[in-house]
C-alpha cells in the first residue's frame, strides 16, 4: 500500500470507531413529530418518501390531505391503487384558500380534517400518520395552533410518528417538534415559466 493508502484507510478507521462509538448511546425509540416547512419545494414528497418506507416496512400508515383537493397525483393514485391495505388516505380538502374563495368553507373542512387526523393518530396500530399541507390550515387561522400542539402533546400514542407539511411552520409547532427541516427554495423552473409537471410536481 503507498502512504496515500494507509493514511487514508487509518483515517477511516478512526472516524468509524467514533461514530460506533456514539452510535452505541442512540438506543431510545419514540413516535416523533416531524414537521417540513420553508419555501422550497419536497416538503410532501419527502413525507410521502416516509409514508412509501413505512408501507415497505409492513407499519399501517395513514394521510389526510388539508388543502390539496381533487386533482390526481401519483402518491395518492399509487397508494389508493396499490396499498390501500397498508394506508389509509383522507384527502379532505378542496383545493387552494385562493382557488375555493370561501373561507367558512375552508374554514369547515380544515376543521373536519383535523378531526378525521385526531382519529387517525389516537389509532396506535397507525405508526405513522402524514398531515399534508396542515401548515397552511394553521397559517390561516382554520385551526387553533394551542389545540394542534395540547392533542400532539397528550394524546398522540407513544410510538406514532406524525409528520405536518406545509409552508410557514407555527412557531409552537416547531418548538415541540422532534424533527424540523425547513426546504430552502434556491431555484425553481415556475419562475421561468415551466408548468407544474407530472412526476416532479405530482
Amino acid at each position: 500500500m503507498t502512504d496515500d493508502t494507509e493514511r487514508h484507510n487509518a483515517k477511516m478507521a478512526k472516524k468509524k470507531a467514533a461514530r460506533e462509538k456514539i452510535m452505541a448511546t442512540k438506543t431510545d425509540e419514540k413516535g416523533l413529530i416531524i414537521v417540513h416547512t420553508g419555501k422550497g419545494k419536497g416538503k410532501s414528497s419527502s413525507a410521502f418518501g416516509m409514508i412509501f418506507r413505512c408501507i415497505a416496512h409492513g407499519m399501517p400508515c395513514a394521510v389526510v390531505q388539508f388543502i390539496k383537493g381533487g386533482m390526481s397525483t401519483g402518491e395518492r393514485d399509487l397508494i389508493l391503487g396499490k396499498f390501500s391495505d397498508a394506508c389509509q388516505f383522507h384527502t379532505m380538502g378542496e383545493g387552494f384558500t385562493w382557488e375555493t374563495q370561501d373561507k367558512s368553507r375552508d374554514i369547515e373542512m380544515a376543521q373536519a380534517a383535523w378531526e378525521k387526523s385526531k382519529e387517525l393518530i389516537r389509532d396506535a396500530t397507525n405508526r405513522m400518520v402524514l398531515l399534508d399541507e396542515i401548515n397552511i390550515a394553521l397559517r390561516y387561522d382554520y385551526l387553533d395552533i394551542a389545540d394542534v400542539v395540547a392533542f400532539l402533546q397528550d394524546e398522540k400514542p407513544p410510538m406514532t410518528h406524525v409528520v405536518l407539511t406545509g409552508r410557514n411552520a407555527k412557531e409552537e409547532l416547531i418548538e415541540v417538534a422532534d424533527l424540523v427541516t425547513e426546504m430552502e427554495l434556491v431555484k425553481h423552473p415556475f419562475r421561468s415559466g415551466i408548468k407544474a409537471q407530472a412526476g416532479v410536481e405530482f
